[in-house]
């Protein structure tokens, strides 16, 4: 904060999350509190305050100390007013005024005052399903431009009537300036066909408790909900997305509903009554109402709390818990057009239950992870984007990262903050593309931006790189996938001096035009060298064989790049029983002919190859699901000692040579149960990184190691490579706010550029 000792008469201007949180009302009610003069208004993103009176000291310090608790201050600048601003007695909020800059505020789930008012007969808002307040509700879904104000979001089309528009007046009110404020007599409605209101929701919930699937209209796009203890149901929910083995979302009825279904530490706890309510993963409870088909195979399931009136009030009526998940087909983006949820999600529900509030914005749910108490996303949507976060290096100019193409964000860098945007999807098809394309017109709309330059991916192939064309080649930054991932991890802990990055990840082109994916890096934001790396293998067929372990395992089998003597194939006598002889003729040949067989020094693909040789998983229906269900078997395994690992040096690199650990895990499947072998498989993983972080920390003359990419996904692995490097007396530093997988990546983009244009 910056106080000149101005005196009596000053302009404030605050900036960061300080609209669609309460923050107006909250001056005002603090400036009549101190006796002082002028008003309060948005300007563009940013709240402009003008004062005059004699307690102005007392006023700047509660200006943050207590601001609403959803909101979030980065800068104030106090500054004396000019004589020509004359300002009326008392206090009041003011026309808002176009601006520049400032953040976008999140949506927020339903607070505990609501959801009090929704069950409460007297009420006027009793069981509606719109209601909201200062403190909850849409906010980033329902908004076309800043400032945030009701005639730039989706509800300018529900004029208030006389009872809300004298709440929208009351200083005294929660409501008090409430954008989203609505009533049963002047906001949005249910809808189930012809029938309207409570009529809708009563029919949807017949449905359900029927057995029957329903699309629901959420926030940020819509639902597809069923019964979640319904296992016929569930298959047949599958069956309609194409989505035959990745875990659904249950919705549970508040935390003593979550801890019937799950173990839910203190941590874990307050992430789920938290605003942001994101889906948590947390392990399942033994003998818990839930059909198997919820995550089948995998003691892991993802629990969230109801985040809008809706949810409570279909909870309330069903009384069990639900599977809530994206309503989309494999593949697809998240649908959010009422057109397009009759067409794409019609075949799949027995009806639809949509409203009339138009969904400006697409946000899918957000999921996290706890980890030593402190949050881990691993997707980062609704409750969280589009957040700013600290930039390590300021943008001399705005730049637009443009992310890879899993898992897919893109971020508007500018000034000192970036906004990161929200999930998308996978970057695989025209629907997900164009869905990318509306996002990053809302991060440019919401900030008025047309950057001139871009920072992408070298993968050409990439939906996101062939964008980049749009802008000159000169206006273009292309960083590499793996120091992306790491300075995510970096930027987000402030961390500006040189460092040491381990990325291991699933595919990333290098800088030589090979495939990388387990890297040891000695890096800065602005560049990075490679110090070490895993050892490559083929990958027979290319995506073939990530979409097949069983033959990424060939690959290992036949052609691992090795420092002695290769896998015995009297060791994989398990995978081969399950490989028809005609694949594995035909994958020795590619190996050998080095036909369609791009090697990679993918850590992920090590992990799949694992989990294939040890029988987990031969096929995959979702990316991950090998080295998911390899954790899983781990889980609960005593990992009494590491397999066998090496280490050699060559051509200046450090490289691991996972063959002899290979060698040694097939070897113990003869005497030790297959978890057991899997948790040791984690902990060698761990060790490895631990020992060629420790020899780049010495060779860098730096303590701090920041991790990032797709398998530090796995809890498992992240928590024993965390407490390696620390009993190594290393700084280790994991993704929180930022996704370690590509979901950060575009975070990790802009850093890097930002860097990078700083030295020009």
């Amino acid at each position: 904060m910056t106080d000149n000792r101005i005196g009596g008469r000053v302009r404030i201007d605050v900036r960061g999350t300080v609209q669609g949180v309460g923050f107006r009302p909250f001056v005002h009610r603090l400036a009549t509190e101190l006796g002082l003069d002028g008003d309060v208004r948005n300007a563009g993103g940013c709240v402009v305050i003008r004062l005059a009176g004699k307690r102005i000291g007392d006023f700047l310090p509660r200006l943050t100390a207590s601001a609403p608790p959803n909101a979030s201050v980065t800068g104030v600048d106090v500054t004396g007013l000019p004589a020509r601003d004359r300002l009326a007695p008392g206090f009041r909020i003011a026309p808002s005024t176009a601006g520049r800059g400032g953040e976008v505020p999140p949506d927020l789930a339903t607070c505990p005052d609501c959801v009090r008012e929704l069950f409460d007969p007297a009420d006027r808002r009793h069981r509606y399903p719109f209601l909201s307040c200062t403190a909850c509700g849409p906010r980033a879904t329902i908004l076309r431009r800043l400032p945030y104000d009701r005639v730039s979001t989706s509800m300018r089309s529900f004029p208030l009537c006389p009872a809300c528009a004298a709440e929208y007046r009351d200083p005294a009110d929660r409501r008090f300036h409430a954008e989203p404020i609505a009533c049963p007599d002047c906001g949005p409605r249910l809808s189930w066909s012809a029938t309207r209101g409570e009529n809708a929701l009563a029919a949807a919930c017949a449905v359900l408790a029927d057995g029957g699937i329903v699309a629901v209209k959420g926030l940020g796009g819509y639902q597809l909900v069923c019964d979640a203890d319904d296992e016929s149901a569930i298959q047949r929910l599958r069956q309609g997305k194409a989505r035959p083995a990745k875990p659904l979302a249950v919705l549970a009825e508040g935390l003593a509903g979550a801890r019937l279904l799950s173990f839910v530490d203190a941590a874990a706890a307050e992430l789920l009554t938290s605003a942001e309510a994101p889906i948590v993963l947390l392990p399942r409870r033994p003998g818990a109402s839930l059909a198997e088909g919820i995550a089948p195979g995998l003691a892991e399931i993802g629990v969230f709390l109801a985040t809008t009136p809706l949810h409570h009030l279909l909870l309330a009526a069903l009384s069990r818990p639900l599977v809530v998940t994206s309503g989309n087909c494999s593949g697809g983006p998240i649908v959010v057009d009422d057109a397009d949820a009759l067409t794409t999600l019609g075949p799949i529900c027995d009806g639809i239950l949509g409203h009339d509030r138009p969904i400006w914005s697409r946000y899918d749910d957000s999921v996290a992870r706890t980890r030593h108490g402190r949050i881990s996303l691993v997707r980062r949507a609704r409750g969280y984007a589009p957040a700013a976060l600290p930039l390590p290096f300021p943008a001399p100019e705005p730049v637009l990262a443009l992310g890879a193409q899993l898992k897919h964000t893109c971020t508007l860098a500018r000034d000192e903050l970036a906004h990161l945007g929200p999930h998308t999807g996978d970057l695989e098809n025209a629907e997900t593309f164009t869905a990318f394309k509306r996002t990053a017109g809302d991060l440019l709309r919401w900030h008025q931006t047309a950057p001139d330059w871009c920072a992408h991916d070298l993968h050409p192939g990439y939906l996101s790189t062939q964008y980049a064309r749009r802008w000159p080649e000169t206006r273009r930054i292309p960083v590499q996938h793996h120091h992306a991932h790491v300075a995510a991890t970096a930027a987000e802990h402030g961390v500006t001096e040189p460092f040491v990055g381990v990325a291991l990840d699933g595919l990333g082109l290098g800088t030589d035009g090979t495939f990388w994916g387990g890297e040891i890096l000695l890096a800065r934001h602005r560049d990075f060298s490679r110090f070490g790396r895993f050892a490559t293998a083929p990958m027979p067929g290319g995506a073939a064989a990530v979409r097949r372990p069983a033959r990424m395992a060939l690959g290992y089998l036949y052609g691992a790049e090795s420092f002695g003597s290769p896998i015995p194939e009297h060791l994989a006598a398990g995978l081969l029983s399950r490989v028809d002889d005609q694949e594995r003729s035909v994958v020795r040949t590619a190996v050998a002919r080095t036909f369609n067989c791009p090697r990679a020094s993918s850590a992920g693909r090590l992990f799949d190859a694992m989990s294939a040789f040890l029988g987990l998983c031969d096929d995959t229906s979702y990316e991950g699901e090998a080295a998911v269900r390899l954790e899983a078997a781990a889980a609960g395994h005593d990992a009494r000692a590491a397999l066998d690992w090496e280490l050699h040096e060559q051509d200046g690199l450090w490289v691991y040579d996972p063959v002899p650990t290979l060698c040694d895990a097939l070897r113990s499947t003869s005497d030790s149960p297959v978890g057991e072998v899997a948790a040791r498989f984690h902990r060698t993983v761990a060790e490895v990184v631990v020992a060629m972080a420790s020899k780049a920390a010495a060779a860098w003359g730096t303590d701090i190691v920041c991790l990032g990419g797709g398998v530090f996904q796995n809890s498992l692995l992240t928590a024993r490579v965390l407490d390696g490097l620390a009993r190594a007396g290393l700084r280790a530093l994991a993704g929180e706010r930022v996704p370690m997988n590509d979901g950060g990546i575009s975070y990790g983009q802009a850093a890097v550029a930002c860097a990078r244009m700083n030295e020009r």
